[in-house]
């Protein structure tokens, strides 16, 4: 993505199904787990940048040790700092008590994160700001074992007011106003009602305090909590949980919006945000790697046992197709084929736009993340040239020139590295004209490739979404090379709408294909259609989100998608460059073509998968007219 849109939350939990012992054995190191944690964490790095953060939990330590250990960072290099403060807790015993500190049972009684259950995140927020208390995983403590509780999480609520508002009819103080705290109380609480349940029961039986709590560890009802916390949560989301006496969880929101997958034998239990990093890891096949079910919870009791337990009834599947063609890692099989796909089927619009002209066309791709697609692309245009060639050799005869055969066999789509970007290069300088000149200069070009006004240069994005990078830098810098056309290819369709569930995509100014159709319905007279519109958005203020509707469909109505695509280009064309600007995108068709499984795609054709959406909808198109430039949602 040649525009800056960062990344989601990732997460990882690990429950080690041995003693520590066991991985010394057979590892070499008590510190088999936390390893694994880091390896984990650091391949899951291209999501999340704010920040950085890791638990972990010793099972049945004695009264009066500590159990639950935590260390946070939103430094640069976020996951670096965490993990050099984690060792650095064992720096001393390592030098001078090595033969102890290999020890593991001495290690597990003295050793900070040195246990059997680890919650890793890598945060970006969608909410609040930068702080240390933002930063995952978040804790709500107590006394007894079974009432602490751990989060972590990769989501975003829409209504995060309802939930909050229910936490003060409770009686309940939230100490902010965030979907993370609202999650970390809601579950709480009904950890808490689980807890007082049993307490009562057993208490009745005439049992001991004492011994009650042992009771209330073993039988403490998981999936009944998350059944209750989960009723009124209406976004996407993948949430990690462990309490204080060794019960852990991952639960997936019902739609299957945000990724899960998970792994266990009889060593280990690993849930993360992507499945190759598991593969990687854990040198495990992809057939071993499970996906989490939407509305369902991986549980994980502190005895061992490992179930997934519907939580939520699931609802129609939409899980993000942005996760494939974006976010996700490519090293996934699906994923990979599936970009290639993306950029396969644009090969005929592509083909169509430069007249079928391949000896003077020339193609290439702009950012790295759009390789795949490009290779995808590439293979769409020599299919082509298969049929092309045996037409050609069809139409000359039995007896060919051998020339023109030569040159028939021969026709190859011209395939060139055109950009380079250059990784040294820090545009710091916040002067807009200084700042604007050093972007123009991320990226080098490659000098020479290119017949000055003859060839038409094809350069393939995997999205285009403000298309800011595209004005101020790229097509300045494509245009050095004097191509008489410049055909940016983008392996996603138009975007729309704003996400809610999780993307930093919220705010419908920001996106080149809203703006275009807003100067469309100036153009052709239609402008009256914004405040209808604004009025229709308006209205439903005061519904109850389940009646609301997404009247911002009614901006893109009147024109096809190809007027919207020209229109883009008109707009994002810089000032001063000689050549022609057309832009393609994928269609929407062609997107579930592709990623079948995967059809959410609220980002495109504004059909969002949870009522929350069309409120967020909503409300980002009145804070647009009222030049309000906020979030639509918490």
């Amino acid at each position: 993505m040649s525009d800056q849109v960062k990344h989601e939350c990732g997460i990882v939990l690990i429950r080690l199904l041995k003693p520590l012992e066991y991985y010394k054995q057979k590892y070499g190191t008590w510190r088999y787990g936390l390893n694994k944690l880091y390896l984990l964490m650091e391949k899951q790095h291209n999501r999340g940048q704010d920040g950085a953060g890791v638990v972990n939990l010793k099972i049945d330590q004695p009264v009066g040790k500590k159990y639950l250990f935590r260390e946070r960072s939103n430094l640069d290099n976020p996951i670096q700092d965490v993990f050099a403060r984690i060792f650095k807790h064992f720096e001393y015993d390592d030098d001078h008590n090595h033969e102890q500190f290999c020890d593991s049972e001495w290690a597990k009684g003295h050793l900070p994160f040195a246990g059997e259950l680890y919650l890793g995140h890598l945060r970006y927020g969608t909410f609040g700001n930068d702080s240390l208390d933002y930063v995952h995983p978040v804790m709500r403590e107590n006394n007894w074992r079974s009432r602490n509780l751990v989060l972590a999480g990769n989501f975003n609520l829409t209504n995060t007011d309802e939930i909050y508002d229910a936490l003060v009819e409770l009686g309940q103080h939230p100490k902010d106003y965030s979907d993370t705290v609202s999650i970390l109380e809601n579950v709480g609480h009904f950890l808490d009602e689980e807890n007082q349940l049993l307490f009562r029961q057993f208490k009745n039986e005439g049992f001991k305090n004492r011994e009650i709590s042992s009771f209330i560890e073993r039988d403490l009802d998981v999936q009944k909590i998350l059944e209750r916390s989960s009723k009124k949560w209406d976004g996407g989301y993948v949430i990690a949980g462990l309490f204080g006496h060794g019960d852990a969880f991952v639960a997936r929101d019902p739609n299957g919006i945000r990724p899960a997958s998970y792994y266990y034998d009889d060593e280990i239990v690993v849930v993360a945000s992507e499945r190759p990093v598991i593969q990687t890891a854990l040198n495990v096949r992809a057939c071993q790697v499970q996906e989490l079910k939407p509305g369902h919870a991986l549980i994980i009791k502190k005895d061992g046992r490992i179930s997934e337990e519907m939580v939520n009834v699931p609802h129609e599947r939409r899980s993000c197709s942005f996760e494939r063609i974006y976010f996700s890692r490519g090293s996934d099989k699906s994923i990979y084929l599936e970009r290639k796909e993306l950029g396969r089927l644009l090969a005929p619009k592509v083909l169509e736009m430069v007249d079928h002209n391949l000896k003077d066309t020339v193609f290439s791709y702009i950012p790295n993340t759009a390789e795949t697609a490009f290779y995808g692309m590439i293979e769409g245009v020599r299919s082509y040239l298969v049929n092309w060639r045996l037409q050609q050799v069809r139409a000359m005869g039995p007896e060919p020139d051998a020339q023109r055969l030569e040159e028939v066999l021969s026709l190859e789509p011209r395939v060139e590295k055109i950009a380079i970007k250059d990784v040294k290069m820090r545009t710091f300088i916040t002067a807009d004209t200084s700042r604007d000149d050093m972007v123009a200069h991320v990226y080098d070009v490659t000098y020479g490739i290119v017949k000055n006004q003859v060839d038409t240069l094809v350069i393939i994005d995997d999205s285009i979404v403000r298309g800011t990078t595209l004005k101020k830098s790229i097509l300045k810098i494509l245009d050095r090379l004097h191509p008489k056309k410049i055909i940016i290819v983008s392996s996603a369709p138009q975007i729309r709408y704003p996400d809610c569930y999780g993307i930093d995509m919220a705010k419908l100014g920001d996106f080149c294909a809203f703006s275009a159709a807003i100067e469309l319905l100036k153009d052709h007279g239609k402008a009256d259609l914004i405040d209808e519109v604004y009025q229709k958005c308006k209205s439903q203020r005061n519904l109850p989100k389940e009646e609301m509707v997404n009247y911002v469909k009614d901006i893109y109505r009147p024109f096809t998608d190809e007027q919207v695509s020209v229109k883009i280009a008109e707009m994002l064309k810089p000032e001063g460059i000689d050549a022609e600007v057309e832009i393609v995108y994928q269609t929407v068709d062609n997107l579930h073509v592709a990623c079948p499984n995967d059809n959410g795609d609220w980002y495109f054709t504004g059909n969002y998968p949870t009522p929350g959406g069309n409120k967020v909808v909503n409300t980002a198109f009145i804070n647009f007219v009222e030049g309000r430039n906020e979030r639509a949602y918490c």
